[in-house]
């Protein structure tokens, strides 16, 4: 059986250590691996990495790098062939499927580029979905999607519908959304690719506000301009991390001392 993707042999770069309960996730030789006919394909082949609570990841790379799988892995869509991939000191290789969706719900908070808001629902509704699935309803559910929606600024907004709103105020929705259970990693997949110049800048203040609050970000983007908002650029190709490079301080973020160091 053949195998596509290799582990590279070249140095390992070098990576942001976190220690105790600042660290939120750590992977340890992780692979995921596709069995496409008689080939095995590595979309991830052996990676490690620590990211510190409330540090801005970016995560960049060509096509077929393994980007996308990483994201999805670290979203808990998918489960690593082998390796450990510990979330809040979770192992999530040992978890169930309702396990796996229980962690989402609980930890994660999910920005998309195509906003993915529910039409039929106003702002309000729209950022309150998420707790319904917790078992927070009526007037407790309302008042914190209110409370969110103006922390995006669109408080003003509660009662519009998705088609109501420009795309800029739609992923600012997404966003507080993402946020309404207090996640533990806010995942952004190229949040400003449906969004002209001006309107991808305010989405990355908004979202270097939250940084600057203490929230952990990982984003994955294809443009250099974007990913020159976080903490730490991670660059992969072939399945593997080709780099990891500390970005300079940027207008859009502050320095609070979340930094994986």
């Amino acid at each position: 059986m053949s195998t596509m993707t290799q582990q590279s042999d070249t140095e390992a770069p070098s990576i942001p250590h976190a220690e105790g309960t600042d660290l939120v996730i750590r992977l340890e030789q992780v692979w995921k691996t596709y069995q496409m006919g008689d080939q095995d394909v590595n979309a991830l082949a052996g990676v490690d990495l620590t990211i510190k609570r409330g540090s801005f990841w970016a995560i960049s790379g060509s096509s077929g790098s393994g980007k996308s799988t990483m994201l999805n892995l670290l979203g808990c869509l998918d489960r690593p062939t082998k390796g450990t991939y510990l979330l809040e000191g979770r192992n999530i290789a040992d978890t169930s499927d309702d396990e796996l969706s229980d962690i989402r719900l609980k930890h994660l908070g999910f920005v998309f580029q195509n906003f993915h808001l529910i039409p039929q629902l106003t702002v309000q509704e729209n950022i309150a979905l998420p707790l319904f699935y917790q078992g927070i309803i009526g007037a407790e559910a309302s008042e914190r999607a209110a409370k969110l929606a103006t922390r995006v600024g669109l408080g003003d907004r509660l009662e519009h519908r998705p088609t109501e709103l420009s795309g800029g105020q739609q992923q600012r929705v997404a966003i507080a959304r993402a946020l309404s259970n207090n996640p533990s990693v806010l995942l952004a997949d190229e949040p400003t690719g449906n969004l002209d110049t001006a309107t991808g800048n305010s989405i990355m203040e908004l979202l270097g506000e939250l940084h600057a609050q203490g929230k952990t970000i990982i984003m994955v983007t294809h443009e250099p301009d974007i990913a020159a908002h976080a903490d730490y650029e991670l660059v992969m190709r072939d399945g593997n991390i080709e780099s990891i490079s500390e970005n300079p301080p940027h207008p859009s973020r502050s320095d609070h001392g979340g930094h994986g160091s």
